[in-house]
């Protein structure tokens, strides 16, 4: 789903995900309908001593105003919430690439994640610390708010309640969450990055399917939601590391093929295919008549292409542009780059020239080396 960015805080862009758009109208119908005004009003009745009158709550097209204030203000404090995390990771010098709202609440993208525990350990329980002030400032909004303001002081009420659940909820040990990356982080004290993002990833794992079976029993689409996520980010951010790891070292000019073969841009596809079958590589480098790199050409790129076009279309007409990186590049971070750009390829280039290519095929040969000398364990 597309993400639109409504606002920049910081320099972070805050982008608003569709699934967010399309839930909102029905949790303010969740929070002004039926008999939930009525059980929020006990709620924070006992929680802070402040009265409502449920009757003027109830009126005319008051609980619409109610569900609307609330569902907004909710998403403003997970917005807040994003930005306590950004605040720290901005104070050890990290980037936020931007702050996304969705249907399961934010997602604060930080451009590396810290190694270091203690650094992880301040910027995941920032959260969390900023949920609790935001509850103890509109708990104190509660009472300090005069009787009359009856749709104010509920509005307030409620996201003081939210809130402490956001921060309670957020700091469950299912990764990743903020929580699964508190314990991470604690874990990572005495035990090896890897290691303590496995152990953290499982007990995410474990989560999920709980989260999963709670909402099967309760038809409860939300929860199931979330179940899959923490299910997709926990197994995620295992290969992640994983393969950080197996790749610690390397650089891209470790693992390149250097000398790749070449083909003439204005070559046919039936000519390219001969010289498939000669130079036994399925993946060749396309450059026009000066020997100037244009892109990549595969065998999968001219499967496609009807028999009866082979004489006529060119290499030039199917080729893909590549991202470019340099030999000196950190091979993981290279790996980023691919997956960012949606490329399974990319040209190696030094001072200009062009002195090889990298490929997914690259990336394979040199984790089942790494794997089988060093015995990483699966994630």
């Amino acid at each position: 789903m597309r993400s639109y960015t409504v606002a920049r805080i910081w320099d972070i862009p805050i982008r608003v995900n569709t699934s967010l758009l399309v839930f909102l109208p029905i949790l303010a119908w969740l929070i002004g309908s039926g008999q939930q005004i009525e059980l929020y009003a006990g709620f924070i009745e006992r929680v802070t001593g402040a009265g409502f009158d449920l009757g003027v709550l109830r009126a005319g097209s008051t609980p619409w105003i109610i569900g609307v204030a609330a569902a907004i203000g909710l998403f403003v404090s997970v917005t807040l919430h994003e930005l306590g995390h950004s605040w720290v990771a901005l104070r050890y010098g990290i980037e936020i690439e931007s702050i996304t709202l969705w249907i399961l609440g934010g997602l604060a993208s930080l451009k590396t994640l810290p190694k270091e525990w203690n650094r992880e350990f301040w910027i995941a329980i920032a959260g969390p610390a900023v949920s609790v002030l935001v509850a103890a400032a509109c708990y104190a909004a509660v009472v300090a708010a005069p009787e009359s303001l009856q749709v104010s002081r509920f509005v307030v009420g409620y996201l003081a309640l939210t809130n402490l659940l956001l921060a309670g909820f957020n700091l469950l040990p299912a990764f990743p969450m903020d929580g699964g990356r508190i314990f991470r982080a604690l874990l990572a004290r005495r035990r090896p990055y890897g290691t303590a993002t496995r152990i953290a990833a499982r007990v995410g794992v474990v989560f999920a399917f709980l989260f999963a079976i709670v909402g099967v029993l309760s038809f409860n689409l939300i929860m199931l939601l979330l179940a899959w996520f923490i299910y997709g980010a926990a197994t995620t951010e295992s290969r992640t590391v994983l393969l950080d790891e197996l790749l610690e070292g390397l650089t891209v000019g470790d693992i390149m093929t250097t000398d790749p073969p070449t083909v003439d841009a204005d070559t046919t596809i039936a000519a390219f295919g001969d010289q498939l079958l000669h130079d036994r590589q399925t993946r060749h480098l396309v450059t026009d008549d000066s020997g100037t790199a244009l892109g990549v050409v595969t065998l999968a790129d001219v499967q496609g292409v009807a028999g009866e076009d082979h004489e006529t279309i060119l290499v030039a007409d199917v080729l893909r542009e590549a991202v470019r990186v340099e030999p000196t590049d950190d091979a993981f971070d290279a790996l980023a780059v691919l997956n960012q750009a949606g490329s399974t390829d990319a040209l190696v280039a030094s001072n200009g020239d062009v002195v090889g290519v990298l490929s997914q095929s690259d990336y394979a040969h040199a984790l089942t080396v790494r794997r089988g000398f060093q015995g990483v364990p699966a994630a």
